[in-house]
């Protein structure tokens, strides 16, 4: 038995990194897999046989979360092809650093509208068939940014911070119809995009981290299946950060 048997969840943004890594710990717990996804339909299609091989059923739905339409769209087929959503898993998301100086109006829009107005759009298309189930899990991934900012992201910072008062604000609203929202603020979690640093830097972040490394895409699969899973029927409106200490 799977701790998720029989949900149906959305996770946005899951062809690789974090959002691939919480889609195969889904499927072994048992639950079925709805991943967006914006370019490449070979990947997309991979990631679908990768994780039916593992004994799960996954479709994969091309669907840009920044857009309204598109989210409200991606739910009505998710709706039509599975019959219900249990989960919604906000992981989409880019960045576009700068020196606020030097940032242009531009990647500070986009940021925004990838990021923050995704979390919105999503929610907003998964309520209505969660509010009639009486039932569900959101669940937005946001940052240790979020919290505490960093130099060179005030874009980024201000878009993972905006989904913590977003998720707190519904998480008071859905409260009473048993539909629970939580959020996630990594720390420095090592994937595809960090590997692109040099080593040096690397390693500079794990020495700065009390447990002396870096996160893993299974340290945050974990806390996003315990949040989805009834084991945390009475967790909602929180911020747990994954972050091997880093903010304490």
């Amino acid at each position: 038995m799977g701790l998720l048997d029989g949900k149906v969840a959305i996770i946005t943004g899951a062809s690789r990194g974090i959002g691939k890594g919480i889609a195969e710990h889904f499927i072994a717990q048992g639950a079925k897999v709805a991943f967006t996804y914006m370019s490449s339909d070979d990947r997309a299609k991979a990631l679908e046989e990768e994780l039916a091989a593992k004994g799960g059923e996954a479709k994969g739905f091309k669907s840009d979360a920044s857009k309204f339409d598109s989210a409200q769209k991606l739910a009505e087929d998710v709706m039509a092809h599975f019959g219900k959503i249990d989960v919604l898993v906000n992981n989409a998301g880019i960045t576009r650093d700068n020196l606020l100086m030097r940032m242009s109006e531009e990647h500070w829009d986009e940021i925004m509208e990838v990021n923050l107005k995704s979390c919105f759009n999503l929610t907003k298309a998964v309520m209505r068939p969660m509010l009639k189930a009486r039932a569900g899990s959101i669940i937005n991934m946001s940052s240790v940014v979020g919290v505490k900012g960093n130099a060179g992201q005030a874009n980024y910072s201000a878009s993972k911070a905006g989904i913590l008062g977003f998720t707190k604000s519904v998480a008071l609203e859905l409260g009473s119809r048993n539909i629970r929202s939580n959020a996630i603020a990594p720390g420095f979690i090592e994937t595809e995009m960090t590997g692109a640093l040099d080593e040096k830097t690397v390693q500079e972040w794990r020495d700065a981290i009390p447990l002396k490394r870096g996160g893993t895409p299974e340290d945050v699969a974990n806390l996003v299946v315990f949040l989805a899973s009834d084991m945390s029927a009475y967790i909602t409106g929180q911020v747990i950060n994954v972050d091997g200490g880093m903010l304490t």
